[in-house]
């Protein structure tokens, strides 16, 4: 069968599954919610530019300054969900990122939950990673680091983050790319305090892409990330106020949505996302823990790939290790251009 054919045989497949409704989008009933309704400026308002309807808003970086907002309530636990279109062209050195955190109320306890974009150049793969901390456990980073399936900068994809008392997923799109399934041992590292949603762009040379090798290259500049079609559900709180809030209904809320569940469609995309995709994982990382953290899953397959330091092991270069995985895939999975179909 030709290549043409199978991609054919593939594309009817798909559509007959989708009309089937074999699947469904975990957010086709989100409450999206205006810039004023939801968020406030942080940083850089120079650099924050709302849309004239307030429910799209950029967010630029430049010579002088990044900028940010904050969501305008903090949440004990919740739901943060929003469309991110990520700068185009030369980006190495800039990052995005769309996380909740409570740092500034709880300087040396603070909890976070992280997605971050590290940086691109122009025709290379994106590269991001995810991150939990709680309870200031900051030496304890519980970091993963992936390659996107898709040009984030070319189209609005949607990016969600679920916190519930019992679990975390991160979403792209309809894709759970993680989850974190809280257990009795990581007592205090499990996230607890109250968060709000924060997103932002900055320079981070330093760090971010390749280690520091490229850096941020202003006559790119102004570097542009827009945001849209914002959800936040949870249960607000002040977090010093005396008086605890009754969460219980808005944790039952969040638990009883379609992002809260993982489909056997959604479970097996996210392995195969896993498998393809996450170069770095600190649960195979036993140069930082001798022994794995107590809610890592040791999955033998994804064990064999990684070296002791959590990293790719095969060759040393992702271009080596994609050529390893093209050899061993089979023909129907190897035609796949580019590796669009996830779900």
């Amino acid at each position: 069968m030709s290549k043409l054919s199978y991609n054919l045989i593939f594309s009817i497949i798909i559509l007959v599954f989708l009309c089937l409704g074999l699947r469904s989008s975990a957010f086709t009933n989100l409450n999206t919610l205006s810039f004023e309704e939801s968020l406030s400026p942080l940083f850089g308002d120079a650099n924050l530019v709302r849309s004239p309807d307030d429910l799209s808003v950029r967010l630029l970086l430049d010579k002088y300054t990044g900028s940010g907002f904050i969501s305008s309530n903090m949440y004990q636990h919740g739901f943060y969900s929003s469309m991110i279109k990520l700068p185009a062209d030369y980006t190495a050195g800039v990052v995005v990122a769309f996380y909740t955190s409570n740092g500034d109320v709880f300087q040396k306890t603070h909890d976070e939950l992280d997605i971050e974009f590290l940086g691109n150049i122009k025709g290379k793969p994106w590269r991001f990673q995810t991150n939990l901390y709680g309870n200031g456990s900051t030496p304890r980073g519980r970091e993963e680091r992936y390659r996107l399936w898709f040009d984030p900068s070319k189209e609005f994809h949607r990016y969600s983050i679920l916190w519930t008392p019992h679990k975390i997923i991160f979403w792209v799109d309809d894709v759970p790319i993680r989850e974190v399934i809280r257990s009795e041992a990581m007592g205090a590292d499990y996230p607890a305090k109250p968060m709000a949603l924060y997103a932002t762009i900055w320079d981070a040379s330093d760090w971010a892409t390749s280690g520091g090798k490229y850096k941020a290259n202003y006559k790119f500049a102004p570097f542009v990330a827009e945001f849209k079609s914002f959800s936040l559900d949870g249960c607000s709180v002040d977090p010093i106020q005396e008086v605890p809030v009754d969460c219980a209904d808005s944790v039952e809320f969040l638990e009883s949505q379609d992002y809260s569940a993982i489909n056997s469609h959604q479970r097996a995309a996210m392995r195969r996302f896993r498998q393809r995709f996450m170069y770095y994982s600190y649960c195979y990382d036993t140069v930082r823990y001798p022994e794995p953290p107590p809610e890592c899953v040791i999955v033998p397959a994804e064990k064999d790939r990684f070296r002791d330091t959590g990293r790719l092991k095969f060759g040393g270069t992702e271009a080596r290790e994609r050529r390893r995985n093209r050899r061993q895939q089979r023909p129907e999975i190897e035609s796949d251009p580019d590796e669009r179909k996830l779900l």
